[in-house]
């Protein structure tokens, strides 16, 4: 079924174009404030000023044209022109019946569906994955569900740094400076060190430089001794990457790194010297954008003067393999917004060559300490992300002992994580994810306020109280009446069809925080219905009404939980 959103739209923007003879938006969206209706369309008044109108006398002739049959809605004009609508509660109680009986909640599959390439994540290679890589990580994640469940095929690609200077530095490292226990015993950490120290030796000492760049050379001819020591690396840090993401839930179609497009890299630069899109510049290989006042004056560089490929030839030749061979028709890249000229560059190259899907840098803040600076640990360095995730469930489990004594320690584990990881989740993706954000312990995990354990707690609060009237099994039936008569039961199933809305919301923006909001508005509601009403001990028709009410708001905060890649738990 469209979404309230959507019917409202669609008719006043045809009443719209009745009476002036012209298409135009309506820009329907809820009301700020509930005295003034539920919605409110505020196209009027961009259509009165373009005609040269009074806005109040082209929206009276706008709602002569509104057909009540069609419309489950009251409607009046407010202010110079706005038109607000007031939903009927007697249509509300159907549509939330017919949505309990709708495994999808009432959610339509789109009527267009996309192929959709996400690239998010993207850690390097024999480099233990940090905090700053949680961002992309979760936000890529979330709008991959959001997507997929949308109806669009989504393909998710891990695209790793798997290949450059650094395995130069890798290979000597290995060779001169590895303690074999400590390789054994956490392989990413030693390989850091290893990385660092050479890094450190190269810049005291040419001839270890020298050396690097030698050993990277042979790699990249295939020498076969470098080319398994590669492979080593490669394969331990898959085993390392994978143990994260199996703690958060998350999940790759592919993991194509840069190395997978290396061998397509010449032919990238000579398709664009041959089209007359990059040319020679002081010995590099370059594109320019003297059309573009934006871009004008940086060079896209290609090809370096020593002959090697930079991220610039590998993104341009990702875009070709992603639409010549998953025939993408978006491609969504997940990284932070400081990378935001070289995917402005990167979009306008492609575009020019002829790969022009639709292309969506969704860029992101910093996650801040308390004191407001970038999040390190008390050494000065990234705090590893294994580490974080320890801690997150240390804390929870230390809070649900302290809630229960009595739980069993599997019971505790099962908790801490759940929680734990929920609340690190969704700390982040409640947040605008352009603004950067302050990282708090004892905001996000608190039981109260915008935090994953407030909704995992209304969840299990609400599977209480059917577990409490031994009604586990409980379903609503088809065609059941519903009576809304209460303020707090109509507030609660208002929000409730906004799922929808805000579902495609995400889609438009890539912001997953518009979920999280609704998600808090709704379990916000429904704590206030419970508070006013009891539930059990209802008189039969209000009870039955109310339990669907309680049903539905578990089904909507478990499935929105889960969009955001956010487990909940029967009972905390």
């Amino acid at each position: 079924m469209p979404t309230i959103s959507q019917l409202l739209e669609e008719k006043t923007a045809q009443a719209i174009a009745a009476v002036t003879g012209a298409a135009a938006p309506a820009l329907v969206q809820p009301t700020a404030n509930p005295q003034f209706g539920d919605y409110q369309a505020n196209g009027v008044m961009a259509a009165a000023k373009a005609r040269k109108m009074n806005p109040r006398t082209l929206a009276q002739q706008i709602l002569a044209q509104l057909d009540p049959t069609t419309i489950p809605a009251t409607w009046d004009i407010a202010g110079p022109g706005f038109i607000n609508f007031r939903l009927d509660p007697v249509w509300l109680g159907r549509t939330i019946a017919a949505i309990a009986a709708d495994e999808r909640l009432g959610i339509d599959s789109v009527s267009q569906a996309e192929t959709i390439v996400v690239d998010f994540s993207a850690p390097n290679i024999a480099k233990p994955m940090h905090v700053g890589h949680i961002r992309s990580t979760i936000i890529g994640d979330a709008l991959s569900r959001v997507l997929r469940f949308l109806g669009h095929r989504v393909i998710t690609d891990n695209h790793v740094g798997d290949w450059g200077t650094q395995f130069g530095m890798m290979i000597v490292g290995y060779r001169t400076l590895l303690n074999r226990e400590a390789f054994a015993d956490d392989p990413l950490a030693e390989m850091e060190r290893i990385y660092k120290a050479v890094q450190a030796q190269g810049k005291a000492d040419p001839a270890v430089a020298a050396q690097a760049r030698e050993e990277l050379a042979k790699l990249q001819k295939g020498d076969p001794e470098n080319t398994a020591l590669w492979h080593e690396f490669m394969a331990v840090s898959r085993q390392a990457f994978d143990r994260v993401y199996a703690r958060l839930h998350v999940g790759f179609d592919h993991w194509l790194g840069e190395s997978f497009y290396n061998p397509m890299l010449p032919g990238v630069v000579q398709t664009l010297q041959t089209k007359g899109l990059a040319r020679l510049s002081e010995g590099a290989i370059c594109v320019f954008y003297e059309d573009d006042p934006e871009l004008n004056g940086t060079p896209f560089i290609v090809q370096k003067q020593d002959g090697a490929f930079l991220y610039a030839t590998t993104d341009l030749a990702t875009i070709q393999y992603r639409v010549d061979t998953f025939h993408a028709d978006r491609i969504i890249y997940v990284v932070d917004s400081r990378q935001q000229l070289h995917f402005k560059q990167l979009f306008a190259a492609a575009r020019r060559w002829g790969y022009a899907p639709q292309l969506e840098h969704v860029g992101f803040g910093t996650i801040l300490g308390e004191d407001g600076r970038p999040i390190k640990t008390r050494e000065g360095e990234p705090i590893k992300l294994a580490a974080l995730l320890d801690e997150a469930e240390e804390r929870a489990r230390a809070i649900a002992r302290d809630k229960n004594p009595s739980l069993s320690e599997d019971e505790l584990a099962a908790i801490a994580h759940v929680v734990g990881i929920g609340a690190v989740k969704y700390a982040d993706l409640m947040q605008n994810r352009l603004a950067d954000y302050r990282f708090s312990w004892d905001k996000m995990l608190a039981l109260e306020g915008n935090t994953a354990p407030y909704l995992q707690y209304v969840y299990a609060r609400i599977r209480s109280i059917f577990r409490r009237g031994e009604l586990e099994d409980w379903q609503p039936t088809l065609g059941m009446d519903v009576y809304l008569r209460a303020p707090e039961e109509l507030d609660l199933a208002k929000q409730m069809i906004r799922f929808g809305d805000a579902l495609l919301e995400v889609e438009r923006t890539n912001k997953p925080n518009i979920l999280a909001g609704y998600l808090y508005d709704l379990a916000t509601k429904f704590n206030l219905f419970y508070q006013a009403h009891s539930v059990l001990k209802a008189e039969e028709e209000a009870r039955s009404t109310r339990l669907l009410l309680c049903h539905l708001t578990a089904r909507y905060i478990h499935k929105g939980l889960e969009l955001l890649g956010i487990e909940t738990l029967e009972a905390m």
